[in-house]
């Protein structure tokens, strides 16, 4: 039986379409029992922390991203742990973050227009449709958060609008030179699993343990756990995980003490700092 985690590295905070701030980390982070937490924001690394890993009250925090990719006939998400900045990842993030906030203009525009309601926000740095989704729930449209997705802003749905994705190979050599470890996330949401495991050949880890949905078949103790295990060992990768939170709830999923031991190795994280 799996351990109860004691680091979660994969936590999405304001900085883009999460609700924790990192000031607040620490305690939700002891609330849930774990000792580290990786901030991985989407597509850019939080602006407040200012080392790849900081202590604060008591909790290890690692500077991540969480950056989208294309590998050939699919997105996939790779994660960035100890990010350092350098002139690639800066110019990177600078670029996706323009695009993003482009394209959440135009599909605040057409939701609006769409639903005849005003949205009330503002695209800045980190934002994302989950902050649609968010502002479609609470007017009084005919959709909650997942209907906004389903019906609007989804991929094919009447709003929604492409944006600007680097691919795998660019992402991969950014992510290295700025990262001490560079993962893949959540390989089982992808269409084409096969394909995705294949992209560890070029990767330091992988994301083993992770909340999936119950419904796609895949979670901590199964054949899946199995399968990526064994790839780790074939491949000497890391074994990372968590929870993938986006609200306030932390250690759903992350690797117990013992599992996290290569982890801190490679990222220079004090366990007895947590």
């Amino acid at each position: 039986m799996h351990q109860s985690p004691v680091a979660d590295l994969h936590v999405h905070t304001t900085a883009s379409d999460g609700v924790l701030t990192v000031p607040e980390l620490p305690a939700v982070a002891r609330e849930a029992g774990v000792d580290v937490v990786a901030v991985t924001d989407h597509d850019r690394y939080h602006p407040v922390l200012d080392a790849p890993v900081t202590v604060r009250d008591g909790v290890a925090l690692v500077r991540g991203i969480e950056l989208r990719v294309e590998a050939g006939d699919q997105q996939v998400d790779l994660l960035g742990y100890g990010v350092r900045r350098t002139d690639d990842l800066e110019a990177l993030v600078d670029r996706i973050q323009r695009n993003r906030v482009e394209r959440g203009r135009r599909i605040v525009e057409c939701v609006e227009a769409r639903l005849d309601v005003d949205l009330g926000v503002d695209p800045t740095e980190g934002f994302g449709r989950p902050h649609i989704a968010r502002a479609i729930e609470a007017t009084d449209a005919p959709h909650d958060y997942d209907g906004a997705f389903e019906h609007l802003i989804g991929n094919g749905n009447p709003c929604y609008v492409a944006r600007e994705i680097p691919d795998f190979a660019a992402g991969v050599a950014t992510l290295r030179e700025a990262c001490d470890l560079v993962a893949l996330a959540h390989p089982f949401r992808y269409p084409d699993v096969d394909a995705a495991l294949a992209l560890t050949e070029d990767l330091d880890a992988i994301e083993r343990w992770y909340p999936y949905d119950g419904s796609r078949g895949h979670d901590d103790t199964g054949g899946d756990a199995e399968r990526i295990d064994a790839l780790a060992e074939r491949r000497d990768l890391v074994r990372t995980g968590g929870s993938d939170a986006h609200d306030r709830t932390l250690g759903r999923a992350g690797p117990s003490a013992e599992a996290f031991e290569r982890f801190a190795d490679r990222v220079g994280v004090d366990v007895a700092s947590g």
